[in-house]
């Protein structure tokens, strides 16, 4: 059993961490929360219990903590989260601070679980998109990539509760205060700050992040990344090409069962995936195979994902559970 804390314990992401942890009977002795100093003294709930949030000090690495998952954004992640690793803890971090540093792990436990070491204290968590998109092309790694390219449909819960609202301001009438334009009735093909070369900073992460989930450095890969008017659940299709021939028939055969997958491709009955199909799970949804007839060897996939869970909370616990279980087998 372990001292588990939730750093960012008020946010969307760390409540769905809490609730997590409970549903998934995470080995908990002892949680603690953690948030700003603005929350502190108030509560959260683990398993029908009160938790009180403590203020985010240097001095929490005294609090004898085992594993830290942390939901509190770049900033605070790269304040804290060393000072916690140096001192023993195991940390899993959600945001962007540390995922593209090479001697830290970026994981998804159903894609990459060999790239945890026992002796790992610091384990990055990806964007959330790329993690569904890795567990769907994860089964046709055999088939070796030659190209990946992604396009991405993303919840406004991918913004936290701030793009919620601005959905729901649009609903209204009112003007938008997080987005740059109106969400309701729109689309907003803008996610994150735009770089030099024109790509932004979400596209970047899922290009780079990509890569490293396979180890394939040199991979082509391409994103565009898309805000749409929907509550919860990102949407992406994927279009790769594989070094190998194959058929419908075959990757249809090689998701079915997958771990982490759930395939539904009946179009003659008009099933397919859906955002209302992911929201509340942590699976990834695959449907819409088909052949790209306009290049050799290509392939679309269409994957839906509830992006607070298995995108967030969800995969940050399994890969502290991960993590233990290479230590403990180690």
């Amino acid at each position: 059993m372990y001292h588990v804390a939730v750093i960012g314990a008020t946010g969307a992401v760390g409540q769905k961490m809490l609730q997590v942890l409970a549903e998934l009977d995470f080995p908990v002795s002892r949680l603690s929360a953690y948030a700003s100093a603005r929350s502190a003294g108030n509560t959260v709930q683990f398993k029908g219990e009160a938790i009180t949030i403590q203020a985010l000090t240097p001095n929490i690495t005294e609090d004898g903590i085992d594993v830290a998952l942390f939901a509190a954004g770049g900033t605070i992640s790269e304040q804290y989260a060393p000072l916690l690793a140096e001192n023993g803890t195991l940390v899993v971090d959600n945001s962007s601070a540390f995922r593209m540093q090479e001697t830290i792990p970026l994981v998804v436990p159903e894609v990459n679980p060999q790239a945890i070491q026992a002796t790992d204290r610091l384990i990055a968590n990806p964007n959330c998109s790329t993690i569904q998109s890795v567990v769907a092309l994860a089964p046709l790694q055999s088939l070796g990539f030659e190209r990946v390219n992604y396009t991405t449909y993303q919840a406004v819960s991918g913004s936290g509760q701030k793009g919620i609202e601005d959905l729901a301001r649009g609903a209204r009438g009112e003007e938008p205060v997080n987005y740059p334009h109106p969400i309701h009735d729109n689309i907003l093909p803008h996610i994150d700050v735009f770089l030099e070369n024109g790509y932004t900073k979400e596209e970047q992460k899922m290009i780079d992040e990509t890569r490293k989930i396979f180890n394939l450095p040199a991979l082509p890969v391409s994103a565009t990344c898309v805000r749409v008017p929907v509550t919860n659940s990102h949407s992406v299709a994927i279009n790769v090409t594989f070094t190998q021939p194959t058929t419908v028939a075959a990757i249809r055969e090689a998701l079915e069962g997958a771990p982490g997958v759930v395939l539904i491709d009946d179009v003659a009955n008009t099933r397919y995936p859906m955002p209302l199909d992911a929201s509340g799970t942590d699976d990834v949804y695959v449907g819409r195979i088909r052949q790209d007839d306009s290049l050799a060897n290509t392939f679309h996939l269409w994957c839906v994902a509830d992006n607070i869970r298995k995108g967030a909370a969800s995969n940050a616990v399994q890969v502290a559970r991960q993590a233990i279980e290479q230590s403990i087998h180690s």
